[in-house]
């Protein structure tokens, strides 16, 4: 397939805020692709060329990104960078200078997906002297043989910042309308052009309005492999049946690239290949905060099972025969910066194939109480002296849960069998590896004695499970919740920033922070208090600043924008209604507390969690 077909898709996207619309346009596309090109497009449709939980990186700064510019199109470094300070868009000026460029190339090729993809994964893969110049020289091949319009998402691809706000759930949508039954009832047919469309009042081919009545729709030609409903009801039932199969199939392969492919040779059926595999991380179960004890035990059930809530960063353990690999709740490999953990693994963990859950605690050398999560968050990205470092703040595994053992998954196991299973393979050691202190409960006032216990030993508080409850992947259901207290942090991504003056001008002071709401960000407010001069004090300014800097989009006088990719967590005194951002709330008095490094943006709070919290105030 030509590449342009794709660009032409984006543009189609962009020009939509519509989620309805776009989960169509995507799933028309799919629809037509090849067998051969469709796990690129899907990864393409994500602003990228791997799947999510690949370890290769691109590693194209904007900098690198102006080279290519420069050398495609004949025109100066400094000329396309001053363009860049006013559209704020390395996409969008690559487009205009393509479009005019200088030098036209006697034997351009007409791209296809397959070439755009090959050369952009070949940056990846390279090492070692000259790779600067011969990352140019590939991506600025493709340049030279694109049209403008191509130039602008190849550019954007590469700076991974694709702008056509696609989300998870609406290529997991996509794919349902363009590989399941369609459903008579959610689906209408248009009377105009025939069409078989979603039900959004409008024929989304045509335009023309949809005249909503079963029983037209059913005398118009029916698509084959069509289910008819005429209960809303049990329409809709039937749909979120295939929501929860192809959630669930990303949930255990974190791939809709090899989703797209099993569905399209196979039909729903194909999914009943997406099965755990050792060494491919899967997306953690989450756990909802509760007011209460009282609340924790309506959710979860009686009796329940207790466990304090440590302050650590989630990492999931998966062992093949020898090799022992770690992953964040983010999905990123962090192996080799955790050689201690990896050692205290194989020595203690009496298996050669599974996956666990745990938290990483770190602990003072001489007290062995805890310390502070963002001391052992700085090893994320650690890449000298990591033995060093594990010396100096070693840290403890806290095991909670197993996922598979022995070549067997045990999801749908009940979290008692599954704790029992976890007991049977592990030799605890006291500042090395542990599997969770827990107790089993009815008791309200039993539980809050616990409970305060926990809050003394500095833990954030604690975790009520249902003992029959499986494990679900990247979901907040009934399984378990978290009990803190009253006042909540949130988890935020910042999206923008402002210099500062002063003593402070070289740094980025001030920061506008988001939530998500379903596929897009919305604005919560500023916040410019919580950080340190110095970084042993805390996380710093500088610090903070370096991390923005990498992911700089656009400047205009003190004014940056960047790329959603920096998550902190905020403590904050009250939400209140504000029609000043696009959230329509704001954060009274908010302080940043530390970064998560171990999160990214699909892990952040929800606008319905802030909405929960603001009601809950009252």
């Amino acid at each position: 397939m030509q590449y342009l077909q794709l660009a032409e898709l984006y543009v189609r996207l962009e020009k939509t805020s519509k989620r309805l619309e776009k989960t169509f346009f995507i799933a028309e596309f799919l629809k037509k692709s090849s067998l051969e090109d469709l796990r690129n497009i899907v990864y393409l449709l994500q602003g990228r060329v791997f799947a999510q939980a690949d370890e290769r990186k691109l590693g194209m700064s904007s900098q690198l990104i102006l080279k290519v510019i420069s050398h495609a199109t004949g025109e100066s470094k400094e000329t396309i960078e001053d363009n860049w300070r006013k559209e704020g868009d390395l996409g969008l000026v690559a487009e205009k200078f393509i479009a005019k460029k200088k030098q036209k190339t006697l034997f351009g090729k007409v791209l296809t997906i397959k070439k755009v993809v090959d050369n952009i994964s070949k940056v990846a893969d390279m090492e070692g002297e000259g790779t600067v110049q011969r990352k140019v020289a590939l991506i600025a091949e493709l340049l030279s043989s694109a049209s403008a319009l191509e130039a602008r998402y190849i550019v954007r691809t590469v700076a991974e910042d694709l702008r056509a706000g696609i989300g998870d759930s609406a290529l997991r949508d996509a794919l349902i309308w363009a590989f399941y039954p369609k459903i008579i009832g959610i689906f209408f047919i248009c009377d105009s052009c025939k069409a078989l469309i979603p039900n959004t009042g409008k024929c989304l081919i045509c335009g023309e309005k949809i005249k909503q009545k079963f029983s037209e729709a059913i005398t118009k030609k029916i698509p084959k492999d069509s289910i008819i409903s005429k209960d809303e009801k049990e329409a809709r039932e039937l749909y979120n049946t295939y929501l929860e199969e192809v959630q669930h199939a990303f949930n255990v392969s974190n791939d809709f690239g090899i989703i797209a492919e099993l569905l399209k040779e196979n039909g729903p059926r194909g999914l009943k290949h997406t099965i755990l595999s050792v060494g491919k991380p899967i997306k953690a179960m989450l756990y909802p905060k509760v007011k209460d004890i009282k609340e924790g035990f309506e959710v979860v059930g009686k009796p329940a099972m207790i466990e304090p809530k440590l302050d650590g960063f989630r990492m999931q353990i998966h062992g093949n025969k020898d090799k022992i690999t770690l992953f964040t709740r983010n999905l990123e490999n962090v192996t080799k910066q955790f050689p201690d953990v990896v050692a205290a693994v194989k020595s203690h963990v009496r298996s050669k194939d599974f996956i666990l859950d745990s938290e990483i605690i770190g602990i003072d050398v001489k007290t062995k109480r805890a310390v502070p999560f963002q001391h052992i968050s700085q090893r994320i990205k650690r890449k000298y002296d990591i033995e060093s470092m594990a010396k100096t703040v070693p840290v403890v595994i806290t095991l909670f849960d197993i996922i598979a053992l022995n070549g067997e998954s045990l999801l749908d196991l009940p979290f008692e069998e599954r704790r029992k299973r976890l007991k049977a393979i592990i030799k605890d050691e006291k500042h090395s590896i542990e599997v969770i202190e827990q107790f089993i409960s009815s008791d309200v006032d039993k539980t809050e004695k616990y409970y305060e216990e926990c809050l003394a030993k500095g833990h954030e508080g604690i975790m009520m499970k249902s003992i029959q409850g499986t494990y679900t992947p990247g979901k907040r259901v009934g399984q378990g919740v978290k009990v803190k207290p009253v006042m909540e942090s949130l988890d935020l991504v910042i999206v923008a920033a402002e210099w500062g003056e002063g003593k402070r001008a070289n740094w980025l002071s001030s920061f506008t922070v988001a939530c998500r709401d379903k596929d897009t960000l919305k604005d919560i407010g500023k916040v410019s208090t919580g950080l340190k001069e110095k970084s042993e004090e805390g996380v710093s300014f500088e610090e903070l600043t370096k991390e923005l800097k990498k992911n700089i989009l656009q400047e205009k006088g003190r004014q940056v924008m960047v790329k959603p990719k920096i998550v902190v967590e905020i403590l904050f005194e009250e939400i209140q209604a504000s029609p000043s951002y696009s959230s329509g709330y704001a954060l009274r008095f908010p302080r940043i507390i530390r970064l998560r490094d171990d999160k990214g943006v699909q892990d952040i709070s929800t606008l319905k969690e802030i909405e929960h919290f603001y009601q809950g105030q009252k």
